[in-house]
């Protein structure tokens, strides 16, 4: 069994769109997506629970998370600063 233990977790940035759970925050991630074949432009948007440990990132914080290892059945993804 190869492992690639080398490799950088994924670094995403975000904004906070709930801040109502205890120690997690819903973070909404905005990317661009370029149509095949109109090849238009258009949002697509994501949304990933996060570890926020000691609840200090509120609603309409941009942040930086990092991904990391599963900590429940949706949260996998860690918060690590705020975006300025």
């Amino acid at each position: 069994m190869d492992q690639n233990t080398n490799s950088k977790p994924r670094v995403l940035k975000g904004t906070v769109v709930s801040d109502k759970m205890q120690k997690t925050a819903v973070v909404e991630v905005l990317r661009l997506k370029k149509h095949p074949k109109y090849k238009k432009y258009f949002k697509v948007s994501r949304r990933f629970k996060a570890h926020n440990p000691e609840n200090t990132y509120h609603t309409g914080d941009q942040v930086f998370m990092s991904e990391t290892k599963p900590m429940s059945k949706d949260k996998r993804w860690v918060i690590i600063s705020k975006a300025e």
